[in-house]
């Protein structure tokens, strides 16, 4: 792998792996304080916001064009994606199918549903984890 260039205008290479995973765990703290206070709108875009980033840190190190460029998009790549295991595809396909409060279905929430939601997000981020210290570690290069 080339080395690292952490480039702030970059989308992706603006925050090494590690950060972006520092990122994802302070996002999901945030997911489940929205959840605590009610705010189930925002504790679910902090869920999948969280996941996404832990993927992010996973294509700094094995770029992946098929997972896209959003967090959203990442999550629906990895639901289908084969290689992955069964039960991360299945936490990105919880993280996807939940519903915000408002949305055209009724749906019935209580502490059980968030908690699964936030443990998905877990899931997705620990995939993420591995995926980046499976890889050898990254040669970075800070800009002069």
């Amino acid at each position: 792998m080339a080395a690292f260039v952490r480039d702030p205008t970059h989308w992706l290479k603006k925050l090494l792996p590690d950060e972006w995973i520092r990122a994802a765990l302070t996002e999901v703290r945030r997911a489940e304080e929205a959840y605590a206070r009610g705010d189930a709108r925002g504790g679910l875009a902090g869920c999948r916001r969280a996941a996404g980033m832990a993927l992010n840190a996973a294509l700094v190190v094995r770029p992946v064009e098929a997972w896209g460029r959003s967090y959203v998009d990442h999550l629906r790549a990895l639901a289908t994606d084969a290689s992955a295991p069964e039960a991360v595809r299945k936490a990105c396909r919880l993280l996807l199918d939940t519903q915000p409060p408002g949305a055209p279905l009724v749906t019935l929430r209580g502490p059980r549903g968030n908690a699964a939601v936030v443990e998905a997000a877990k899931d997705v981020m620990a995939h993420g984890y591995a995926l980046v210290k499976r890889e050898a570690p990254l040669e970075i290069e800070e800009p002069s």
